[in-house]
């Protein structure tokens, strides 16, 4: 899940550290790549990697197909590890002990005595059926016991929810558990019994676990570093951009160019053009987010683009490229090509964007999705209503005298109207589109009017064969 910014940072750490940084590796296909997965240049295979650390849980589907391995989905929760097992066991204990949940506030020592046993619990109910041991609280000795069958009732709400993940992630990829040929664990929390269980029975196959689940990511970045080595040069790793990235347009719209979950490397371009007659600069401000306004996304920079060549609004022609390398690093480029003047940044936004704020913004996004849509839809329609009275006003004082007096005053009341609509309080699209609808279909015939003006004195003194 990391964005632009983390992987900067990470590149950052590396050289502070005096290492040469090659390359960046997400940890499902490190994981992959320690078990062997892909090595065999033939090898066609699809792989679920279960990543379950002490705070958070990811699950990530890839596709390897002849040494290239592609990132098709990722999903998770960042609120969700092993730290989260050691809780159960503390309420548990409380409970089971009659502990006053107040004393632990203020007796800090043996809030983190439980905390200590409850983690050696969890270790040896991977082990044994059955711990017991006991702490000082006080002048008394608290005992302290639990078995596997207590143990696994206290977490199967929480596995369950990791399964839930796993079923999001499958149907991000479009794939179903008959299309997972292997399943790799990842994290110290993999080792408890109830998770391997339920991820073997869920994508009905043993999942490979021989590895520490500790190292297992450590390992397969010391295969990758083989491969930029040179040593192995059968295969190839295709990463995804986490996050969709975009630029602001009129009307504060986030009009996206890299979606969330595009193959990276990636490179994507779309053209844009200038909105008043002569404009010479236009400003470029990139944002990275899921939700359709920019004030709801993340910024990540901004820079101008001077220059463009003096030319009647809409003939400027620019191109705004995306490019993203494989650290996932993003270059912005804002091109006209009619004159070839050029302009681009390197994003390095600053640090801060957590995993925890990254998944929240996804969540948003979900959650938003409709009210998004409705607002997209109104400031659109705000947009297209702002640009029809520019338009209209500056034919108006073009070309006056091809309008009789009951047009130009039925044109004048028609945007007098939509001016009066722009300018409540709540706004409702409809009516702005309803509007905007009079507008055009009664300045129609004016826009055919001038064509035909003009072509008459394009024909003017010549003579048709």
């Amino acid at each position: 899940y990391f964005n632009d910014a983390q992987r900067q940072a990470t590149r950052d750490a590396g050289k502070l550290a005096g290492l040469e940084v090659l390359r960046i590796v997400n940890e499902p296909t490190a994981a992959s790549l320690a078990y062997g997965l892909g090595l065999a240049q033939e090898e066609q295979k699809t792989i679920a990697v279960y990543d379950l650390g002490g705070g958070t849980f990811d699950i990530s589907i890839l596709n390897i197909d002849g040494g290239i391995f592609e990132v098709l989905s990722t999903n998770g929760d960042t609120f969700l590890g092993g730290d989260d097992f050691d809780r159960a066991i503390v309420d548990y204990w409380i409970e089971t002990n009659n502990i006053d949940p107040q004393r632990l506030s203020s007796n800090k020592s043996l809030a983190q005595a439980l905390r200590i046993q409850a983690e050696e619990a969890k270790k040896a109910l991977s082990q044994k059926d059955a711990f017991e041991t006991s702490i000082k609280d006080g002048e008394q000795a608290l005992k302290l016991s639990i078995d596997l069958i207590n143990f696994e009732k206290l977490i199967q709400p929480l596995v369950a929810k990791t399964i839930d993940n796993c079923k999001n992630a499958l149907k991000d990829a479009e794939l179903t558990t008959k299309d997972i040929d292997e399943v790799v664990l990842v994290g110290g929390s993999t080792r408890v019994p109830l998770v391997k269980k339920a991820v073997g029975d869920f994508f009905a196959r043993k999942p490979h676990d021989r590895l520490n689940p500790d190292e297992v990511v450590a390992l397969g970045a010391a295969v990758q570093a083989d491969i930029l080595a040179g040593n192995n040069k059968n295969f190839l790793l295709l990463d995804i951009s986490p996050l969709s990235l975009g630029i602001e347009t009129m009307g504060g719209l986030m009009d996206v160019i890299i979606p969330r979950n595009s193959k990276v490397p990636a490179r994507a371009a779309r053209q844009y053009t200038t909105h008043l007659d002569g404009q010479a600069n236009m400003r470029i401000s990139v944002f990275q987010g899921e939700r359709d306004l920019v004030q709801d996304n993340r910024k990540l920079g901004e820079f101008h683009l001077k220059g463009i060549p003096a030319m009647p609004a809409g003939l400027a022609k620019v191109q705004i490229s995306f490019t993203i390398d494989a650290d996932g690093i993003t270059t912005v480029e804002a091109k006209e090509l009619r004159s070839g003047v050029a302009q681009q940044i390197e994003v390095r936004p600053q640090y801060g964007l957590s995993e925890e704020e990254m998944a929240l913004m996804l969540l948003d996004s979900v959650k938003n999705a409709q009210a998004d849509r409705d607002a997209r839809g109104l400031q659109e329609a705000v947009v297209e209503a702002e640009q029809m009275i520019t338009v209209t006003e500056r034919f108006i004082q073009k070309n006056s005298d091809l309008l009789s007096k009951e047009e130009l005053a039925g044109t004048n009341n028609l945007m007098e109207d939509l001016r009066a609509t722009l300018s409540k309080t709540e706004r409702d699209k409809n009516e702005l589109q309803g509007k905007i609808e009079a507008l055009n279909e009664f300045t129609r015939p004016f826009a055919e009017r001038l064509m035909d003006k003009a072509l008459g004195k394009a024909m003017k003194g010549k003579k048709l064969v």
